[in-house]
C-alpha cells in the first residue's frame, strides 16, 4: 500500500475501532478509577491501546509483518497489567522479553549479544518512559505521534509505513481521548507505544541506514528517557521505592502550579516538536558531529527543563 493509503486505513480503524474497545474495557470491569494518583474524578475505561494496535497493523503487515511481534507481546503484557496488576518483577521480565523481540526482528549495527543488550535496556527505558508520560489527557497519545512523525520523516521503506500508521492511528485514537477523555491507552497503549518507538529507533541503527540518522533519532525518545531519569532521582531522593508511583513528574509539577491540563500536555508536545524538528534535520542534511550535539543539547534542554519544574524533588505524596 501507498503510505497515503496506509495513513487513512490505520486512521478509519483507529476511529472505528476505540470506542469498541472502550465499550469492552467497560463490561469487563478494566478501568482506570479515581485515585491519589489520578487526575480524573470518574472511571475511565482502559483498552484504547487496542484500537492503536490495529492500527499499527495495517503499517506492519503492508511492510514487514513480524515487526507486529514485540507490538503485540507489548500490548498483551500492559493489558494483563491493567486486568490484574502485575508484579514489578513479572513486568520487568516482560518489558526484557519485548526488548529481545525487537532485537530479533530489528538486527542493529552492533553484531550479536552487545547490539541485543543495547536494544533490550533501550526498550526498557522507552517502554517505562512512555508509561510515565501516560498522565493526562493526549499527553502520551500527542508526544508518541510527534515522534513517530519523526521517525516516518527520518527513515525509509517498512519503518516509514509503521511510522506513517502510528501517526495516523494515534490521531484517531486521539479524537476519542481528548479532554474529557473518553477512553485512556492504559498501560497496553503505552508499552505499545513505547514498543512501537523502540521498533522504530532499532530500525534507524539498522544496516544500511546512516550513522547520523542513528544518533539523531536518539533525540526523538529523549523525553520519555528524560522521565525515566527524573523519576529514578526523585524517588531515591524520597527515600521511596522506584516501583512506585508519584505525582511528581514535570507535567504533575505544571498542573499543581495552575496550568490547565491541556496546556501542561500542550507543553510537552511542542516540546518533543523541536526535538523531532532537530533531528529530522540533522538526519536528511547533518553531519554526524551535528547530531551528536542535537543529541546532547536536546538530553541537556530536557534535564534543565526538569530541573525548573521541580521534577527532581521528592514529591511529598509519593507512594512508599
Amino acid at each position: 500500500m501507498t503510505l497515503p493509503v496506509v495513513a487513512a486505513v490505520a486512521l478509519v480503524v483507529a476511529v472505528v475501532v476505540t470506542p469498541l474497545a472502550a465499550a469492552a474495557a467497560a463490561h469487563l470491569g478494566v478501568v482506570d478509577r479515581p485515585g491519589a494518583l489520578k487526575p480524573q474524578t470518574a472511571p475511565v475505561p482502559y483498552l484504547g491501546g487496542l484500537a492503536v494496535l490495529c492500527g499499527v497493523a495495517v503499517g506492519a503487515a503492508s511492510g514487514r509483518p513480524s515487526l507486529l511481534v514485540p507490538l503485540v507481546l507489548a500490548t498483551a503484557l500492559g493489558v494483563a497489567d491493567d486486568r490484574s496488576g502485575l508484579p514489578p518483577l513479572f513486568r520487568l521480565a516482560g518489558q526484557l522479553a519485548v526488548g529481545a523481540c525487537v532485537a530479533v526482528v530489528v538486527p542493529v549495527h552492533l553484531p550479536g549479544v552487545l547490539g541485543a543488550v543495547l536494544v533490550m535496556a533501550v526498550t526498557l527505558v522507552v517502554v517505562n518512559g512512555v508509561n510515565f508520560v501516560d498522565g493526562l489527557d493526549l499527553l502520551a497519545a500527542g508526544v508518541a505521534a510527534v515522534a513517530a512523525c519523526g521517525f516516518a520523516l527520518a527513515l525509509h521503506g517498512a519503518a516509514r509505513q509503521v511510522g506513517v500508521a502510528l501517526v495516523a492511528s494515534l490521531v484517531g485514537f486521539g479524537w476519542y481521548n481528548r479532554p474529557p477523555a473518553r477512553v485512556y491507552l492504559g498501560d497496553g497503549g503505552s508499552y505499545l507505544l513505547g514498543a512501537a518507538l523502540s521498533v522504530l529507533l532499532a530500525e534507524a541503527w539498522a544496516p544500511g541506514v546512516g550513522l547520523t540518522t542513528g544518533v539523531a533519532a536518539l533525540a526523538l525518545v529523549a523525553l520519555p528517557a528524560a522521565e525515566v531519569a527524573f523519576a529514578v532521582v526523585r524517588r531515591l531522593r524520597g527515600g521511596g521505592r522506584l516501583t512506585s508511583g508519584d505525582r511528581g513528574h514535570p507535567y504533575d509539577r505544571l498542573v499543581a502550579r495552575g496550568w490547565p491540563r491541556l496546556a501542561a500536555s500542550g507543553v510537552y508536545v511542542a516540546v518533543e516538536a523541536v526535538l523531532a524538528a532537530g533531528a529530522v534535520a540533522v538526519a536528511r542534511t547533518g553531519t554526524l558531529g551535528a547530531a551528536v550535539v542535537v543529541a546532547v543539547v536536546a538530553a541537556g534542554l530536557l534535564v534543565a527543563g526538569g530541573a525548573a519544574a521541580g521534577a527532581l524533588a521528592p514529591d511529598a505524596g509519593a507512594a512508599t
